[in-house]
């Protein structure tokens, strides 16, 4: 755990042996891992079963007196022993000279045969000043730690005041806690990490973060986890609101209390910063929106220069343009974002989708976006400006006919040329052309649209058209009529059938 340069030291059995009033001398072999144990308070107890008024990492003083007889004395202590290392027990002290001279050897073999560290405390040094000490140490540690976590959360609230604050905060935290760092998006994307010596994380060690931090965005509610990833102690906590704006995860640290608190620090400016950003997004949206219907209406020119005031850039020509679902996923906006950056993309809702615009050796961009959103893409070539409206049209086409996750290129999008020549102007003046058709047949409840597809189908046979329609052929006939007049067309000409039939194909 990181403490400020001159920390005390810290309460363990190692600091306690080294201090000199206190005279106490080791009387047990005992490994680095026992001595340096942290400790969190002394008790004394001559129970010959104290563990059920013990809580665990304390160390034990006792005077002896539950070892007066020598009947049994090997197992007796063997049995002590047992159930302080059990319990969780550090070390224990054997005050000498007041009970026995010395230390049992019982007890001392015992001891040594459970690694547990066992200490002479001398007649005149009391328990109290034993426990006095290791008092003085945990006050010690305790109030540097309360200090380092000040200092910490200061030392954040700085670097958040920094141009790149988002990032100088992250990086500060791995620096205050000595650990990995890694911020995630909504869509469970690494955007961030920073880490010190020692402190980075190998690919297995990663996929497994990154497959935890998947899982909590898709839990939410605001959840936090600790676990142990590959040999690594990893914490992970969400972000935003409903615990859905990213995911801040550790690597390589316990984290106590005070450790805690720096991390919820930054938690609460991570979040507060994507809440101001989900709350921009709104605006943004609108402004990508308009600058769409720029492009659409032609004026691409004026729409570069405002994406590029506004977002660092905009695609060069040629273009690869793409049309998107509708349907905006969990993640969306951050993915779409990652791969903005720079002008590599540009993206704004559309009439019925999300237009998106790459330069042509960009296509893997929009691979990606397709793959992880599971959109539906349809992209078509745009050399020019001016082909960037035609060539969005041939997208939402190929758009219409792909499959989920995967990117349709209208050149390879099954289909035939009248498709191609869908475009919005089209469409509009089919719909135009089949308006007094439509109004008759609402106003009076006619099926006279059904009747002329019906016909037209059938090749412009009365009789099969009858059949097909359930009704008399004299029906049909007079309903054809009465489309002909409404559309002012010659149907036995073959140049109005064709402009009617390509009518009724293009128009919704």
């Amino acid at each position: 755990m990181p403490m400020p340069a001159a920390a005390p030291p810290s309460p363990t059995i190692r600091a306690l042996l080294a201090r000199r009033e206190l005279d106490l001398r080791l009387a047990t072999p005992a490994d680095d891992a026992n001595l340096d144990a942290p400790v969190r308070w002394v008790h004394s107890s001559d129970l010959a079963d104290p563990t059920p008024f013990l809580s665990e990492d304390v160390i034990l003083l006792t005077t002896g007196t539950q070892f007066a007889g020598d009947d049994d004395a090997d197992a007796e202590a063997e049995a002590y022993v047992g159930r302080l290392r059990a319990r969780g027990v550090r070390g224990l002290g054997f005050g000498t000279e007041v009970v026995r001279d010395g230390i049992p050897d019982a007890l001392r073999t015992a001891c040594t045969t459970a690694g547990m560290p066992l200490f002479e405390v001398p007649y005149r040094t009391p328990f109290i000043a034993v426990a006095r000490a290791a008092a003085e140490a945990i006050a010690a540690q305790a109030y540097a730690r309360r200090s380092w976590a000040l200092d910490a959360q200061r030392a954040l609230a700085i670097a958040a005041l920094r141009p790149d604050g988002f990032d100088a905060t992250l990086a500060e935290l791995a620096r205050q806690l000595g650990a990995w760092v890694g911020l995630y998006d909504a869509s469970g994307a690494l955007t961030h990490e920073h880490s010190t010596a020692g402190s980075s994380v190998d690919d297995d060690l990663r996929r497994a973060v990154d497959a935890e931090a998947a899982a909590l965005l898709r839990r939410g509610g605001g959840t936090g986890a600790a676990m142990r990833l590959a040999g690594h102690t990893v914490t992970l906590q969400t972000l935003g609101s409903a615990g859905q704006r990213g995911v801040l995860v550790t690597v390589g640290i316990e984290l106590d209390q005070d450790a805690r608190a720096v991390v919820t620090a930054v938690v609460a400016m991570t979040g507060l910063a994507l809440e101001q950003r989900r709350m921009t997004a709104g605006a943004w949206s609108g402004l990508r929106a308009a600058l769409v219907d720029l492009l659409v209406d032609g004026h691409l020119t004026l729409a570069r220069k405002v994406a590029t005031d506004a977002w660092g850039g905009f695609p060069a020509a040629p273009y690869v343009v793409a049309v998107a679902d509708a349907h905006a996923p969990t993640g969306a906006r951050e993915v779409l974002d990652n791969h903005a950056a720079g002008g590599r993309l540009f993206y704004g809702r559309d009439e019925d989708g999300v237009l998106l615009i790459v330069g042509a050796g960009e296509r893997q961009v929009l691979d990606d976006i397709a793959a992880r959103l599971s959109w539906r893409l349809g992209t078509a070539a745009a050399a020019t400006d001016d082909d960037v409206t035609a060539a969005r049209d041939r997208a939402r086409l190929a758009r219409d006919r792909g499959r989920p996750g995967a990117v349709t290129d209208v050149v390879d999008a099954p289909g035939d040329l009248l498709d191609d020549l869908a475009t919005a102007p089209s469409r509009a003046r089919a719909g135009a052309e089949l308006a007094p058709l439509r109004t008759h047949d609402a106003r009076h409840g006619t099926a006279l649209e059904a009747t002329l597809v019906a016909w037209l189908d059938h090749d412009g046979a009365h009789e099969a058209t009858a059949r097909a329609l359930g009704v008399h052929r004299h029906t049909v006939r007079t309903r054809i009529a009465l489309a002909q007049r409404l559309l002012g067309r010659d149907l036995s000409t073959f140049a109005d059938r064709a402009a009617v039939w390509t009518a009724l194909r293009l128009s919704p």
